[in-house]
């Protein structure tokens, strides 16, 4: 069994039950410290603020806030955690994006089970760690010079979209991010504004084309 000198305290967040109790046997397994786990992205920021663990490993594709974003929030709040991102997406948008907000680890979830200790490894050293198939979506990236484009909306905007998008409401958003409802208002109607889109539906359309939302709704079981 692999026991590092002082084991990482490691924060798991994803939505899939299951595929979070696989990780957390395997991280337990080799000897490895498990200090929290959440299924949804406001979560894992809250909880991860509090813990303070040495990396957080995160699904892009969770409700309420998704991956990136949460990733975003995490290296202003906890800079001491490395956070490693889970996806089932190698395409080279995802993985500049999660780069650019101060990931320092992108696994492919087919090969989260063999990448995971490695990717702990490397990041504890102060490495970057991706899966072999990102590494290269992000070398054919930089050799057609794509780049990720700038971002219209602000950080806060993107919560507030994505929670649009799943269909919440002003007043449940509000009581999610703890704003009042007439800010939430604010933020949609800037929404609109930036985007030139004048109804809730148009947001909506919106989320999903930028895949705020997609990488995680599936089918009723």
């Amino acid at each position: 069994m692999h026991t590092p000198a002082q084991s990482p305290r490691v924060f798991l967040a994803d939505d899939h039950v299951l595929l979070r109790e696989g990780l957390k046997a395997v991280l337990q397994q080799r000897g490895f410290e498990v200090v929290g786990e959440a299924s949804n992205g406001l979560a894992a920021v809250k909880l991860c603020e509090s813990l303070r663990p040495d990396v957080a490993i995160l699904d892009i594709g969770m409700p309420l806030l998704n991956g990136i974003d949460a990733a975003k929030e995490l290296v202003k709040l906890c800079p001491e955690s490395k956070i490693i991102l889970l996806t089932m997406y190698p395409e080279d948008s995802y993985v500049l994006a999660s780069l650019r907000a101060g990931v320092r680890g992108y696994i492919l979830k087919s090969n989260a089970s063999a990448n995971l200790v490695q990717a702990i490894e490397s990041v504890m050293k102060g490495e970057t760690y991706l899966s072999s198939e990102v590494a290269n979506a992000v070398v054919d990236a930089y050799l057609s010079a794509s780049s990720v484009p700038d971002d219209p909306l602000s950080p806060r905007e993107r919560e507030v979209l994505q929670l649009i998008a799943e269909g919440k409401n002003v007043k449940e958003i509000g009581g999610l991010l703890g704003i009042s409802s007439r800010t939430v208002e604010t933020h949609r109607t800037r929404l609109m504004q930036k985007l030139n889109i004048h109804e809730v539906a148009g947001l909506v359309r919106y989320a999903i084309a930028h895949r705020l939302i997609n990488v995680y709704v599936r089918p009723p079981s």
